[in-house]
């Protein structure tokens, strides 16, 4: 499968890009989490064009808000920073308890490169909620959240209507 890494169009025609991408410099430079361009995530995208949609609608919310915007928008970046496929059945426990398992292993490999506050950390293991039974102790992390489930809806979404064109043609 062919991963689409196109659709950033949408982050570089906002006006607040500048300091969305000064935000995010150190991680996105950094070759490790460069490798999600190769990693998919929902459908055809990339787990790094997931991790950077969720990270801009979340940066954009929680600047609104008056919320802790640069916290949030780097914690939202790191929330799926893990490097397996876990639709790979070949590989043995590889996709059991993914969503539980997967904000453990991405908080740990994030920790294991970046120094992290504790809301960033919380945002990474509590974006899964309600899954990640723990309540989210932060209002940012809420946020994340709810726009992760919206960008992965929007990403399902939008191979399902490309699946459709397809079998039309």
């Amino acid at each position: 499968m062919k991963i689409d890494n196109s659709n950033t169009e949408l982050i570089n025609k906002e006006p607040q890009i500048s300091e969305f991408k000064t935000i995010i410099k150190d991680l996105v430079s950094n070759d490790n989490f460069l490798a999600l361009k190769t990693k998919n995530q929902h459908a055809h995208n990339s787990r790094f064009y997931h991790c950077l949609c969720v990270s801009y609608y979340t940066y954009y919310i929680c600047k609104k808000l008056n919320l802790d915007y640069i916290s949030a928008t780097r914690g939202a970046l790191l929330h799926d920073f893990y490097f397996y496929d876990w639709r790979n059945k070949n590989v043995e426990g590889q996709n059991k308890l993914h969503a539980f398992r997967h904000p453990r292993i991405a908080l740990n490999n994030a920790l294991d490169i970046f120094e992290l506050n504790k809301v960033e950390q919380d945002i990474i293991l509590k974006h899964m909620w309600p899954l990640t039974i723990i309540f989210p102790r932060y209002k940012e992390s809420y946020i994340v959240t709810l726009v992760d489930k919206y960008c992965a809806s929007y990403e399902l979404i939008k191979a399902f209507k490309r699946k459709i064109k397809e079998r039309r043609h």
